[in-house]
């Protein structure tokens, strides 16, 4: 049974190397190793590697994508037919077809279609640009969310996305700031925050959060001023009132820090019961 080496699957599905060790890494295929021990992929390693990548990039699940390899790998042909082969999605079916006779993979609504088939002697695996179903609106908050620990620059994007289709999704905005000022990008995250509030209204924790970025920025003048405004909105707030204290303690009035720090300490007493 022919193999192909990772030189092969780069010319014919145009995958990087790293994307393809990436779904190695992650479980997709299992290659063999050859005498040298360098990976020798088969044919139905090429199909599941092209219709993983495709998946993965349709922001398919991980969980819907495996099942739907684990059929495609019970499924595929050991070879290429000499008819090709021809895979779509359709609504929520994938559909493979070996010259006339098809079957189908049950998983959840993506968009694929690949043509496989050998010209000359080389097999080439085709992208087909026909119409297919339009996605479902994406989720790009919970995109942004899963996205968070892996691919930071996506996860903005994701937020970002979220907030223009819904300028009122409140915690996309907070979630967004909150990316950006961990990753020292004050400016940009203290623009959020000011936009939040222009497009949803007063509220707590984007004030707290203000607060907080303003203090990095070493402007504790308008820090106090945001902290003011959290427990306006939420009196309840004990770590605002702890940071108010500090503040008012380091501008040299001591009553005002004794008032804040009280109250924190006793809603942190009420916590406790």
């Amino acid at each position: 049974m022919h193999s192909y080496s990772v030189q092969d699957v780069e010319r014919v599905l145009r995958l990087s190397r790293s994307t393809i060790k990436g779904l190695i890494a992650g479980g997709f295929v299992t290659p063999k190793r050859g005498p040298r021990r360098q990976y020798r992929f088969s044919f139905q390693d090429l199909i599941v590697l092209r219709t993983a990548r495709a998946l993965t990039q349709a922001n398919v699940p991980s969980r819907r994508v495996r099942r739907a390899l684990d059929e495609l790998r019970q499924n595929l042909p050991e070879t290429m037919p000499l008819s090709g082969l021809s895979i779509c999605a359709v609504g929520e079916r994938v559909v493979v077809r070996d010259g006339t006779s098809r079957w189908q993979v049950d998983d959840g609504q993506y968009l694929l279609a690949l043509d496989v088939v050998v010209e000359e002697g080389e097999l080439h695996v085709v992208d087909r640009k026909e119409s297919a179903p339009a996605p479902e609106p994406r989720d790009w908050f919970g995109q942004g969310l899963e996205l968070e620990n892996s691919d930071v620059v996506a996860a903005r994007a994701a937020y970002e996305r979220a907030v223009d289709e819904d300028p009122q999704n409140l915690a996309a905005w907070v979630n967004l700031g909150r990316l950006l000022h961990e990753h020292d990008k004050l400016k940009d995250a203290e623009s959020v925050y000011r936009r939040a509030l222009a497009a949803c209204g007063p509220d707590a924790l984007v004030f707290y959060n203000l607060g907080v970025l303003l203090e990095d920025l070493r402007r504790p003048a308008a820090a106090l001023e945001a902290y003011q405004s959290a427990i306006a909105e939420d009196p309840g707030l004990a770590d605002c009132h702890y940071n108010l204290a500090r503040l008012y303690e380091s501008f040299g009035q001591p009553q005002h820090a004794i008032r804040h720090l009280g109250q924190y300490r006793r809603l942190l007493s009420s916590d406790q019961r």
